[in-house]
């Protein structure tokens, strides 16, 4: 019989708001964490410092760092991996959606992220996916999340359970979670702007939906932005 472990729990780390958070969370409610981050050709590498910073403030168990451009750079015409573009408009195959989508992006990770939690006897799978405040993304929506759940326990005949802290929170809720958990120091490692510009461009709709959480939440953002 495998050796599983409940009490440990693997985070989908990108480096952003978003998953720091729960990475703060998951610290708090698990005994031993890991982290993954995705190197799948997006524009801001940065964030993969940026989550490497956060796995190492979190004391991670492993910090694993997972290649995928060459598969999303082939198959998709998502701004977010293209060296140019405009954020502010429709995704090229659906006007109903940002030009930022990447299509099975989250598929993708999060079945990644169960191939290591299941290698290593971890139980619990971290996500920062929310239907609350987000850009129309389909595969943030609990329906996908409780669907991907099923479909990864039945692929190895064992069990997970996906965790998603933040589905139902709005960028506001989210900043006064990390200040409930006690870790807001953690946001001055995280990266947001779909530019990969540092100081952040302020303009992008990432940028924007942050600004517009930290105000909300009557908190400072303690990365820098272009004036």
């Amino acid at each position: 019989m495998r050796h599983t472990n409940k009490e440990y729990a693997i985070v989908c780390l990108s480096g952003g708001q978003d998953s720091a958070t729960c990475l703060a969370w998951a610290k708090e409610k698990f005994k031993k964490i890991f982290s993954v981050c995705f190197i799948y050709g997006q524009r801001h590498v940065i964030e993969v410092e940026c989550a490497k910073k956060l796995s190492e403030l979190a004391g991670c168990v492993n910090h694993f760092e997972i290649k995928i451009d060459q598969l999303f750079s082939q198959i998709t015409t998502s701004n977010l991996i293209k060296n140019s573009g405009d954020f502010n408009r429709a995704f090229e195959f659906d006007e109903d959606l940002p030009a930022s989508f990447v299509p099975f992006r989250n598929l993708f990770f999060i079945s990644s992220a169960a191939s290591i939690a299941y290698t290593y006897g971890i139980k619990n799978i971290v996500v920062g996916v929310s239907q609350t405040d987000f850009s129309g993304y389909p595969d943030c929506r609990n329906t996908f999340i409780k669907s991907l759940n099923a479909t990864l326990e039945l692929a190895v005949d064992s069990s997970f359970e996906i965790h998603a802290p933040l589905m139902y929170l709005s960028k506001k809720d989210t900043v006064l979670l990390m200040k409930e958990l006690g870790k807001l120091d953690w946001y001055k490692y995280t990266h947001t702007c779909y530019e990969g510009a540092r100081p952040a461009c302020g303009k992008c709709p990432a940028c924007k939906l942050r600004l517009k959480g930290f105000k909300e939440a009557n908190i400072k953002d303690p990365i820098e932005y272009r004036k």
